[in-house]
């Protein structure tokens, strides 16, 4: 019996409504032989191909149209950034390098208006990117776009075949394509003009590899019947990239919030933390540069009354406690003086156990899956989503307060395989989490 297609286009991730259709065999992902398979791509002759592609800078807005023209007829296209943000709030976009298979164009950002271009990337059939986190950051910051379902991350594809959850361009080039990139100048200053020489090949080799890599990846990807898996994943990060741009400030204090921290800590972090938003925004300033973590984290947790306090009890920087310390006392106070019904909630404790029963039938349950279906196990099932699973199974949550990444083509191995197991020792999970029954 052969399994049912995860997506018929890759257009989009998998509905909630495909789920019930998904059944066992196909997520075990097994190719199958009457499936059409692309042609094996001949990677010297892409790569010789590449060489020769000619570059065109863009620095007038006229020079645009032949770009939109070329992205409306190219079906794929590769594409990076370079942007400089290690002084202020808002990155600046220095350079868009856009590779449309025959030409590569490097888009001198600021002296574009690029409203017509995030439309025309809208609408490709893939953008292929490596490690697309930051760029797509730029891209929903000055956009305005929803989230893209057209992404193709070759840093995700790689992690399906490799295990490797972060690998660089220049190793990907080397591994896939036996191809040696220079990467020395990824921290240089990308709004100079002209750019250095061996900055303008840096840039260029960013995305003249780019669709060999992919082609390579896909072929491989499609070879093991898992290539549709990836771009759900890949569709799911560019959701969460949005996502995480549309974070209000004061839910900013969630991504350094700690279980441990009591319910007017949390008020405390809270309040200081929507203040630094707030101020490293309206300054253009890195939210780093006002106060580092390390020293938030210290506030929340010596709760300072007076500037000697402060300076004393916290590493916050000694000109940022001249300038603004007396204020932040003052929102230190008033978060300390929160009405308890007012404060926020603490976080639920993570699963904790010392003899380990729970954790090691669950992590065999995944070993089980990842050989079944050739994902690497720290592909399969990320850290964070596990402890979200935890969570609801403790809490006796709805299914669908899961994690995403859980709610795809992963939901029927999850539902039927995964959550049976930790049910079955769900009094050790309760107690490992301290919840109270």
């Amino acid at each position: 019996m052969s399994s049912p297609s995860l997506a018929t286009t890759a257009t989009a991730p998998i509905s909630q409504d495909d789920r019930a259709t998904i059944d066992d065999e196909s997520v075990a992902a097994t190719f199958n032989p009457s499936d059409a398979l692309p042609v094996e791509p001949d990677i010297d002759a892409l790569l010789d191909s590449a060489d020769e592609l000619p570059v065109t800078w863009i620095k007038e807005q006229s020079q645009l149209t032949a770009v939109i023209a070329a992205l409306e007829s190219c079906g794929r296209v590769a594409l990076d950034t370079e942007f400089i943000k290690r002084d202020t709030y808002y990155p600046r976009l220095a350079l868009v390098q856009i590779n449309v298979g025959d030409h590569i164009y490097l888009l001198d950002a600021p002296r574009l208006q690029l409203q017509e271009l995030w439309q025309a990337l809208i609408a490709v059939d893939v953008a292929i990117w490596h490690a697309c986190g930051e760029d797509l950051g730029i891209f929903y910051l000055l956009s305005g776009c929803p989230p893209l379902t057209n992404i193709f991350d070759t840093q995700i594809a790689l992690a399906y075949l490799t295990g490797q959850l972060q690998m660089g361009y220049q190793q990907a080039l080397d591994d896939q394509l036996d191809m040696h990139i220079d990467k020395e100048h990824s921290q240089s200053d990308w709004l100079r003009r002209p750019l250095s020489e061996e900055q303008e090949q840096y840039a260029i080799d960013d995305v003249r590899f780019l669709p060999a890599l992919y082609l390579s990846l896909e072929y491989e990807l499609k070879k093991q019947g898992l290539y549709d898996y990836v771009w759900d994943d890949c569709q799911l990060y560019a959701y969460e990239l949005y996502e995480t741009q549309q974070v209000a400030d004061e839910e900013m204090y969630l991504t350094m919030a700690d279980y441990r921290y009591t319910s007017q800590q949390m008020a405390i972090l809270q309040a200081v933390a929507t203040w630094r938003e707030q101020l490293a925004r309206a300054t253009n300033q890195p939210r780093t540069f006002i106060i580092k973590k390390q020293a938030v984290r210290e506030i929340v947790t010596e709760k300072p009354n007076t500037m000697r306090e402060l300076a004393h009890k916290t590493t916050m920087h000694r000109s940022m406690l001249r300038l603004y310390g007396e204020e932040l006392l003052g929102v230190i106070k008033q978060a300390k003086d929160t009405h308890p019904a007012e404060q926020p909630p603490r976080l639920p404790a993570p699963y904790r156990s010392k003899n380990k029963i729970l954790s090691k039938a669950v992590q065999q349950q995944i070993d089980l899956q990842a050989k079944k279906t050739a994902i690497p196990a720290n592909v399969l099932m990320r850290k964070k989503w596990l402890s979200q699973l935890y969570e609801v199974i403790a809490y006796d949550k709805a299914l669908n307060e899961m994690p995403e990444g859980l709610q795809g083509w992963r939901y029927k191995w999850v539902t039927q395989q995964l959550i049976p197991i930790i049910i079955e020792h769900k009094a050790e999970l309760q107690q490992g989490m301290g919840v109270s029954v």
